[in-house]
């Protein structure tokens, strides 16, 4: 079963059961055990021509697409060299109840997906991780693992290129869409690192939630932008997507912004057409590039020493504020789409998915 989604609107969805075919020499079938969907699988369809984040996991029907998830699969058979059936692993997931994939690099902790409409897209999606040979594994969190581990990343190397890499680095840190999981992960990471304040910007619904986390020093509303100040340099990340949001941002704070940093779209029905900005003028950021720069200085392996270990911190930290809320079956999941596309779950919440 393939939950299929229309390309140019997301809300026309639908599901395709068809027979997956005879499995192909080299290949392995695997089973999604369980995924979490949050904003970010939003963002991944509103740029999934853009960004090819369709390309991942083709539909049959070229005006649908499938967005990809994040989540556990066990494989039920395979053709492969060292990926073994009743392997669990995690990773990068269609919404499908099976799939197949093309391992290459085998390892004894993870493997590629080395299937041809794959090539050239970004290794870290690319990726699938054995978890009884993940040195972050902790079952406990399993639920904590789908909602945040991708999301966490994002927010660590958005705190790593701000507050390390950054010249001039920001005493302070404006963040849009604060209730969003990967706010959250950024504010954890600046409040853990000290020295810098966290100022979150929400919509009115959100306010409480938000300074109930304890992450951010202040909190605002959006409609108090144009009263905003700030403590000395001044870096902006926005997760909101809205130009209009930017620009009252950047001409509030003015000489004080050192970065405009752009991340994603909750806001993905807003009109997104650019505003003339002071500068600085907003950067795209995009993880898996920046994450292979500084795997680059610092090695691969201090690099995951590093952010596993404040991962794990997160995982502990997140379950004051996010309650995770399973439910399975395909009704739930199309329910699940509809009410994260409409902004309809509570950033309280945490939806974890499965068949």
């Amino acid at each position: 079963m393939d939950y299929l989604i229309k390309r140019n609107d997301l809300r026309d969805c639908t599901w395709d059961d068809s027979a997956l075919p005879e499995l192909a020499d080299g290949a392995a079938r695997l089973k999604v055990e369980a995924f979490a969907l949050t904003a970010n699988n939003v963002t991944y369809a509103t740029f999934g021509e853009a960004m090819n984040y369709w390309n991942f996991f083709p539909a049959t029907a070229p005006e649908f697409g499938r967005v990809p998830v994040w989540g556990f699969a066990t494989v039920v058979e395979s053709k492969a060299e060292g990926v073994a059936p009743g392997a669990r692993v995690y990773g990068y997931l269609p919404i499908s109840d099976q799939f197949d994939v093309q391992p290459v690099r085998v390892g004894t902790e993870s493997f590629i997906d080395g299937v041809a409409h794959r090539q050239g897209l970004a290794a870290i999606y690319n990726t699938y991780v054995f978890t009884a040979a993940d040195p972050t594994y902790d079952a406990t969190f399993d639920a904590q693992q789908m909602l945040f581990r991708p999301l966490f990343t994002t927010g660590w190397m958005i705190d790593d290129c701000l507050m390390e890499t950054g010249d001039p680095v920001p005493e302070t840190v404006v963040i849009s869409s604060a209730s969003s999981k990967t706010a959250l992960a950024l504010a954890h990471c600046l409040k853990a690192r000290g020295g810098v304040d966290a100022v979150g910007l929400t919509s009115k619904g959100n306010v409480a939630f938000v300074e109930g986390t304890g992450l951010y020093a202040r909190v605002q509303t959006y409609d108090e932008v144009d009263t905003m100040h700030a403590r000395g340099l001044t870096a902006f990340v926005d997760f909101l997507g809205r130009p209009t949001l930017t620009a009252d941002i950047h001409n509030a704070l003015r000489d004080r912004l050192v970065r405009s940093l752009v991340i994603g779209v909750t806001d993905w029905e807003g009109n997104r057409a650019p505003i003339d900005l002071p500068d600085p003028q907003p950067e795209f950021f995009f993880v898996p590039t920046y994450a292979a720069e500084r795997a680059k200085v610092l090695g691969a392996d201090a690099l995951n020493q590093r952010l596993g270990a404040s991962l794990m911190a997160f995982y502990r930290a997140s379950s004051a504020f996010v309650t995770p809320q399973h439910a399975s079956g395909p009704e739930a999941i199309d329910s699940a789409w509809h009410k994260t596309l409409e902004g309809q779950v509570s950033p309280a919440t945490g939806l974890i998915l499965s068949f």
